[in-house]
């Protein structure tokens, strides 16, 4: 019976984690079809430096916004439907991207209203990616037990890298052996397509697994909601999970700072933090850096593979130590980490000395992130919020993070210009920062339940205010 109980639970944890893959894969293609873009519509344009980085970044603006809705959404349909409507984006993004022209323009001639296309296909694929990564940990995080809930929200970014992973093998297939005027006529076309393959079996799927039982008891579907906490629970421990869950939502539902303006502030900078540390530069712009090291356009397709193993590598050690050391641990070590290869990149470019160097303090980087700040941030964003808010909350801090995201990746070619050191030198310091902050003021939620960690917040609420009171 515990052994059905926890296929059970991984089978579905592996379906909304197709959410993350797509996510990932939606967030990379770019990396392979940026360069045919440039020249197709930047430089049939006469397009700058920052309007380029603006259409190659066009998606984020897509997922500030299904950020934002994430919460709405997720409160009003719940969490499964709302990544259903993911899927659909996703669909309609991929042949879109890949055809920007259709119905409207003809193929292969760039003008201004295929660039709008273009990047209003973009965007809708980015709304998608904006709801699935707030729903996708939130969904995991809801479903998962205590003591196994790190690793299985962990494994929605393990799903995150292995999308960046398989857009990489999809574009260096795509690319290699062709000619470079075949790939900027129509390979990148191809790498666009490809994403409608994984958002229709995504979209599939999602029908087969439950709504989670937090949000069921929230519309007060305490049956239901109890048929699904019987599927991963014994019988007692279902019961008493079922009464926590409507103990927190005993009250009317808590505006935003309901439990404190500290706590959604620390989320916040949790997600600004996983951005500003320069982690989508390297992932966006992989191809083209490697490029910057004298590799032919496949080759350097293909050392982009070679980080996206070390980032699933070290995803995975992430994914297995997240219970065992706890969370703070773990970005501290990481952003330590980062800091030694970001600075060390920094170090090569003012040494103009770009080489295996520069691909090794990369590597050092990117599996820092891997196995700290990339999963473990997405653990903490389903974890912190009490029941109440977390819909809202989540939605505030993903938003941030995909604003954040934009802000770092289409400034890139513009600071480049300026200086490839000092670019990444900001993100060595945002490295030093982040380890501060953490070590500073983010909680540490190992083996707690959802609503263990929302007493301790509100204990910790009622002692400042007591301390306060006192204080007059």
């Amino acid at each position: 019976m515990k052994d059905q109980k926890s296929f059970y639970i991984v089978l579905i944890t592996l379906v909304a984690t197709l959410g993350g893959l797509l996510f990932g894969y939606d967030t990379a293609v770019i990396s392979g079809a940026e360069g045919s873009l440039q020249r197709y519509l930047a430089d049939g344009l006469n397009l700058s430096s920052l309007a380029h980085g603006l259409t190659v970044s066009s998606a984020l603006i897509g997922c500030i916004i299904g950020g934002l809705l994430s919460g709405v959404f997720s409160t009003r349909i719940g969490r499964k439907y709302t990544l259903v409507l993911a899927a659909v984006l996703f669909l309609i993004s991929a042949l879109g991207s890949a055809y920007p022209e259709l119905l409207f323009f003809t193929a292969g001639e760039p003008t201004y209203g295929v660039l709008v296309m273009f990047n209003i296909y973009r965007i809708v694929g980015g709304i998608g990616v904006g709801l699935a990564s707030a729903v996708s940990p939130m969904y995991i995080g809801e479903i998962a037990p205590s003591h196994i809930r790190g690793r299985l929200v962990s494994l929605n970014q393990f799903a995150i890298i292995f999308g960046m992973l398989v857009v990489y093998f999809v574009n260096w297939g795509i690319a290699r052996g062709q000619s470079p005027q075949w790939i900027d006529e129509i390979g990148w076309r191809y790498m666009f397509a490809s994403e409608a393959i994984p958002a229709a079996v995504f979209l599939l799927l999602l029908f087969t697994v439950p709504e989670t039982p937090r949000y069921l008891a929230s519309k007060n579907k305490n049956d239901e909601a109890l048929n699904i906490l019987l599927k991963i629970h014994n019988k007692t421990m279902a019961k008493a999970t079922l009464y926590e869950i409507n103990q927190s939502f005993d009250a009317k539902k808590g505006k935003l700072f309901s439990f404190g303006v500290s706590i959604v502030v620390v989320g916040i900078l949790l997600s600004v933090f996983q951005q500003f540390v320069g982690i989508n530069v390297a992932l966006y712009y992989a191809p083209r850096i490697f490029e910057s090291m004298g590799a032919a356009r496949d080759a350097s397709m293909f050392q982009t593979i070679i980080m996206g193993l070390v980032n699933v590598i070290f995803t995975v050690v992430a994914i297995m130590t997240v219970d065992r050391f706890g969370r703070k641990p773990l970005l501290i070590i990481g952003s330590l980490g980062m800091t030694v290869g970001m600075f060390g990149v920094a170090g090569m470019a003012f040494a103009d000395a770009i080489g295996i160097g520069t691909l090794i303090f990369i590597i050092i980087y990117t599996a820092s992130f891997m196995m700290s700040w990339g999963p473990i941030v997405w653990v903490l964003i389903s974890e912190i919020f009490p029941n109440k808010i977390r819909g809202q909350a989540v939605a505030v801090a993903v938003a941030a993070q995909w604003a954040a995201n934009y802000f770092i990746s289409s400034t890139y070619p513009m600071m480049m210009e300026f200086s490839g050191g000092l670019t990444y030198g900001f993100y060595g310091v945002m490295s030093i920062l982040s380890a501060l902050f953490v070590w500073k003021f983010v909680p540490e939620t190992k083996g707690k339940s959802l609503e263990q960690l929302e007493m301790r917040l509100k204990r910790n609420k009622e002692n400042v205010s007591s301390d306060q009171y006192s204080a007059r």
